[in-house]
């Protein structure tokens, strides 16, 4: 608190000037107020009233559209109340909203560092949200919803854009394994777009093409898909419909096969990308249907989709009164890695049948099946369809082979009319004519394809999975283990405390604040929070690179957690008894000149040992987690303060990456600079149910013990590390 010596002189006609202008902001602010006021009054008066119309049809869209109008208003004039706060604090009219960068770390000890990481995040995300939904000066109603929703669902993904890994040129820079893109074989696709064949050129391809897509690319399409889809009969060319991407062929047939306000079934966790799809154009919702983890007698296994599950959401929407137009299915499901059997598909069909919906099947995964003992069952290898109008099918190369800047989708559909619904879009979502001739000459080349590519593809995504599966087994990381796909479906609620979807933000932050970027379970609209999606298909020095760097995150978020629990049994004792003065402890946290922080205290022995024993072993990352609790808390008097220390010890571990989390013989590559040195596990947490704790050990927003058990990994045996080469995988 500043004393009167403290405040700098100012001439007289500064501080009139300075009264005057605080005047002025006071007035305006004032004024604002009023108005917000009257504003929000008349918001009230409108809600009140609605029902009380005669011509409901015409009044709700008058209605929404008031609502909206007056919520930019609201919007408007908040921002403008923090302006006038803001400046009139700081005497300066400029306004800036403080700096969010997610590298904004500081070198402080692990309640601070937390606490730090928090505040940026909750910074950083509040901002951009309030901004990118309210201030619009130029933009419609409907131009500021798309930007807030473009701004919210790629966030991350434009952070990453601007900042990438790079081995050589930027190694401090972000490393996506958030993004499912496959960059597992990029060599081998380098090597064959580059060949003579690829480079031909003539004046047709220079020209605008067909908006369908060009006759040659769409007849090899359907043989295409006949081929690997094992189709009883080859699709019908004029029934394929080729567009920029699997997300552009799926916004179109949201637009023509929905009306603004309809909906389609989905069962989440799905891909988020259906959102930003789905409302871009068409305004369509997503009904989700929820899954959970938890293995019970109507669920044989995590997250299973049944019939029971699709009727109860679909009741459900219809109670609130939504029309549903149609079911979308994933397959493989992404996030989860998950394959449909074929008896599956059919009873989603025949559901989608008896309530006359639409069914919109994605396998763009087809081909990034790695477990030969894993089916894949494409829709188009069934013999009969209960009903063949209103199946769709979409498939692209982006995964299976890893050419996402192509941007090439495809939809099979026995529905002419919504072909040539779909192919309208062409003409704003067409691809280059020069595009689709490389890619006619990819596909049609199978003897590359299943000789050389497929075998070669395939034996990598298994080696990867393999190697960041273990380090998960490792680091006693629940996981879902499935055999296609490029990502793990991993369960990291042990490290939320409590499990709630802000605290698995704040941990998504911390991973971003270690320049890692995942996907977390929120945008696959999760039911549950704590669920993550890691890519694997990448190259090994950046896995390696990557999941040092995961591991670095998981010991922080140990630590600040076990720091947290000593502090909160401190605060029990001290609120219960006056003890004396406790010593400083040197060791935990020491400043980067090597004197201590003074704000680390040790508590005695009998705080420590109000911490439940499970809880003690979960904060001490150390080999002997199973100590008794006698032994920690023995002695008291006057020698506690040793025990205490040895335990507070215990929390900050060494710095030495363990044997099991060091580099695999299958990377030949040096160590990159700029990466911390990781050498202890993380916290032995496991995933079963936390012990009770006794009163007041963490107040009342403690988390309750979970009712059911995570899916469990696999034994932690580290398996073999191959290492694998551009030809490596030709013999498996």
């Amino acid at each position: 608190m500043s004393g009167p010596s403290d405040m700098p002189s100012m001439p007289y006609g500064q501080m009139r000037d300075q009264a005057l202008r605080n005047r002025s902001i006071h007035t305006q602010l004032m004024e604002m107020v009023l108005s917000l006021r009257q504003t929000v009054e008349d918001n009230i008066t409108q809600l009140m009233t609605r029902h009380q119309q005669q011509d409901l049809a015409l009044e709700k869209q008058r209605h929404n559209q008031a609502v909206r109008d007056q919520e930019a208003f609201l919007g408007h004039l908040m921002f403008q109340m923090l302006h006038y706060l803001q400046s009139g604090a700081t005497g300066d009219r400029s306004f800036q909203p403080p700096d969010a960068s997610m590298d904004s770390r500081v070198d402080v000890g692990g309640g601070q560092q937390a606490q730090s990481s928090r505040q940026t995040c909750q910074t950083f995300y509040q901002w951009s949200d309030f901004e990118d939904t309210f201030i619009s000066y130029d933009l419609s109603n409907r131009g500021t919803d798309i930007s807030a929703l473009y701004h919210s669902s790629f966030q991350d993904y434009n952070t990453y854009q601007g900042n990438k890994y790079h081995k050589d040129k930027n190694i401090l820079g972000y490393i996506n394994l958030g993004t499912s893109e496959n960059k597992i074989c990029i060599d081998l696709l380098a090597e064959k777009l580059t060949q003579t064949d690829m480079l031909y050129t003539d004046e047709d391809l220079l020209q605008y093409p067909d908006w369908r897509g060009q006759p040659f690319l769409r007849k090899e399409a359907a043989w295409f898909l006949t081929s690997y889809c094992k189709a009883p009969a080859r699709p019908d060319p004029e029934n394929v419909v080729v567009l920029n991407g699997c997300s552009s062929v799926f916004s179109a047939l949201a637009m023509v096969l929905c009306d603004p306000g309809e909906a389609f079934l989905v069962p989440t966790p799905s891909y988020g990308g259906f959102i930003f799809s789905t409302h871009l154009y068409a305004k369509v919702e997503l009904v989700p249907v929820q899954l959970e983890s938890q293995v019970t007698e109507a669920s044989a296994y995590p997250f299973q989709l049944t019939v029971d599950k699709l009727e109860q959401a679909l009741l459900g929407a219809k109670i609130e009164g939504k029309k549903v137009r149609g079911l979308v299915l994933s397959n493989h499901r992404s996030p989860l890695g998950d394959l449909y059997s074929r008896d599956s598909v059919m009873k989603y069909l025949e559901f989608a049948r008896k309530y006359n919906l639409h069914v919109m099947i994605d396998e763009i995964y087809m081909l990034s099946v790695f477990d030969e003992a894993i089916p894949f069952h494409s829709v188009l290898s069934l013999e009969s369809l209960p009903d063949p109008n209103k199946t769709h099918v979409i498939w692209g190369t982006s995964k299976d082979f890893g050419i996402s800047g192509f941007h090439f989708g495809t939809l099979y559909t026995r529905n002419r009319e919504v072909a040539s619904a779909v192919s309208s879009f062409g003409y704003l979502h067409s691809i280059s004519g020069v595009t689709q001739y490389k890619l006619c000459q990819l596909l049609q080349d199978r003897e590359w394809v299943d000789n050389v590519y497929l075998p070669i593809y395939r034996f990598r995504l298994q080696e990867a999975h393999r190697y960041i599966t273990d380090k998960l087994k490792v680091l006693k990381v629940p996981f879902l283990n499935r055999g296609s796909g490029l990502y793990v479906w991993i369960n990291l609620k042990q490290y939320l405390d409590p499990c709630t979807f802000e605290e698995e933000l704040l941990l998504h932050c911390r991973f971003l604040d270690n320049k890692l970027i995942l996907s977390h379970g929120k945008t696959f609209m999760c039911k549950e929070p704590g669920w993550f999606r890691l890519i694997f298909a990448a190259r090994p020095l950046l896995l390696r690179s990557a999941i040092q760097q995961f591991h670095q995150v998981l010991v922080e978020q140990g630590q600040d957690w076990g720091v947290k629990q000593l502090e909160d049994a401190k605060k029990e004792e001290l609120s219960t008894s006056q003890p004396a003065a406790p010593a400083r402890v040197d060791e935990l946290c020491p400043e980067p000149s090597g004197k201590p922080d003074p704000a680390w205290t040790v508590p005695s022995a009998s705080a420590w040992a109000r911490v439940p024993c499970a809880q003690r072993r979960r904060a001490s990352p150390g080999e002997d987690s199973d100590t008794d609790c006698a032994s920690l808390s023995a002695g008291g008097g006057s020698s506690s303060s040793a025990s205490a220390r040895e335990a507070l010890a215990a929390l900050q571990g060494s710095c030495a990456l363990p044997s099991a989390l060091s580099a695999p013989s299958w990377v030949s590559e040096a160590r990159p600079r700029g990466f911390r040195a990781l050498d202890s596990p993380p916290p032995r947490w496991t995933p079963r149910a936390r012990p009770s704790r006794p009163h007041g050990a963490r107040g009342a927003g403690a988390r309750p013990a979970p009712t059911s058990t995570p899916p469990q990994p696999l034994c932690p045996a580290e398996g073999p590390s191959i290492g694998w080469a551009a030809g490596g995988g030709g013999a498996r």
